[in-house]
């Protein structure tokens, strides 16, 4: 096999076109499927005085510095 180049026959029979959906199916469900801590963290480091504050407390004591006291009247 001297010819590094496959034609688009060969190229797309080695690869299944439904793993690869259900690969990128299952990619998806896990990006909707967050843990709160990964979502909390994700809150915090957008906001750069907590993402600061968590580099010395920590990331849940920073949420809740920042974060966890917010109430509505």
């Amino acid at each position: 096999f001297s010819d590094p180049f496959l034609n688009r026959r060969r190229a797309n029979d080695f690869m299944q076109a439904d793993v690869r959906l259900e690969a990128i199916s299952q990619e998806r469900i896990r990006e909707r499927n967050k843990a709160p801590q990964e979502r909390q963290r994700e809150i915090c480091e957008d906001y750069y005085p907590c993402e600061l504050y968590a580099f010395r407390h920590g990331y849940a004591a920073a949420y809740r510095h920042y974060f966890g006291r917010r109430r509505t009247k």
